[in-house]
């Protein structure tokens, strides 16, 4: 049992009159998130840890040379978490879109548009290793099989974790999901705002970037591809 006391001070003329009122805390209550328990699920990142040292040591040298100290306080650390950040950034050289799907692929009659749109896509530009964010449109016609419907979000993931075009991006989606699951025909488009001329260089905030990938009947059938197009307008 643990008491506190309130120190409570009233002014009775020149002089006060201080009362202590002994107060008692309760212990938190605890739920299941705060027990001791053993987790079915636990995530946990790993990084190379050769590959950390290298990358830090070039960034401290980096630092340096921008003028900073890389031993101050705030700083001491940095290059290990810059290095930890890049290998996240870029885990998409480590995993393979094509196997992904080969992961879920079910033997299904269905012969129209499937569609995952707005799809959160985060990249890095390689011409100056800055972020590009935006979306995702992606959609198939199946040509006798399907895929999970996560899968084509993590396609999207394993191109985007890269140094990135969006050009390329958008065309290297699209290829995957063709030739891996061969549907009738794929249709991929990627919204973007690139933060390399939004915070440098030409400084245009507002300005986003649309790039488009067809094959099949995408690419042949006005009709269909402008249904993709509306469907994704709203």
């Amino acid at each position: 049992m643990i008491f506190f006391f309130l120190f409570l001070q009233a002014g009775f003329g020149r002089w006060g009159l201080s009362i202590f009122i002994p107060y008692r805390r309760e212990p938190p209550e605890t739920d299941f998130f705060t027990q001791d328990c053993n987790m079915a699920y636990i995530r946990e990142d790993r990084y190379d840890e050769q590959v950390t040292a290298e990358i830090a040591k070039h960034y401290r040298e980096i630092l340096r040379l921008l003028g900073e100290d890389p031993e101050r306080e705030g700083l001491v650390r940095t290059p290990e978490r810059v290095a930890k950040a890049l290998q996240f950034l870029t885990k998409g050289y480590h995993q393979d879109g094509a196997e992904i799907i080969r992961g879920a692929i079910f033997k299904e009659e269905y012969r129209q548009m499937v569609l995952v749109k707005d799809i959160e896509l985060y990249s890095t530009c390689e011409h100056h290793v800055m972020p590009f964010i935006g979306k995702a449109h992606v959609a198939y016609i199946p040509n006798g099989y399907i895929t999970g419907l996560s899968k084509i979000a993590r396609v999207v993931e394993t191109y985007a974790r890269r140094l990135q075009v969006q050009e390329r991006l958008t065309v290297q989606i699209r290829d995957c999901i063709q030739k891996t699951l061969n549907p009738i025909g794929v249709a991929v488009v990627i919204e973007a705002a690139h933060t390399c001329m939004q915070i440098r260089g030409i400084e245009k905030a507002n300005a986003v970037t649309t790039t488009s990938a067809f094959s099949g009947i995408f690419l042949k059938d006005e009709r269909t591809r402008n249904e993709f197009l509306n469907l994704i307008r709203h």
